[in-house]
């Protein structure tokens, strides 16, 4: 049996411009950095309050990255969905679908990475 997840990998074709999204638009810490024996760059990034990491690899070798769309998706805790959008769409990457309310009150909304891949951002409604 597995214990925990430890992290989640997204192969790009263009390492410097995902790695500048998830840092810069979603706020995400490099932890690592590395070149694997096989010769690809990894670099691994966490959300400040989470344990599991997302690890951006760039592969050439493996050829073009091509992302199907609503294959997969990241979701990301914000603590404003308003703020985010702001935030996000000053750095050029406005979000792509919503917010929309679920019944429970709380919100969410999409935005899509440099290279194709969905970003889910959810807004817990606070208090009672």
């Amino acid at each position: 049996m597995v214990r925990k997840l430890l992290h989640t990998r997204f192969r790009v074709n263009d390492l410097d411009r995902t790695v500048r999204f998830y840092k810069e638009v979603l706020g995400l810490i490099e932890v690592s950095r590395s070149t694997s024996p096989r010769g690809s760059t990894l670099v691994f990034l966490k959300a400040p309050e989470s344990e599991e990491l997302l690890e951006i690899c760039h592969y050439p070798a493996s050829g073009p990255v091509q992302v199907p769309p609503d294959l997969v998706h990241l979701a990301f805790e914000v603590d404003s969905l308003s703020d985010f959008a702001e935030h996000a769409a000053k750095l050029g990457f406005p979000l792509s679908e919503g917010p929309t309310e679920s019944s429970s009150g709380t919100r969410f909304a999409f935005i899509d990475a440099p290279e194709g891949y969905e970003i889910e951002l959810v807004e817990r409604r606070s208090g009672p």
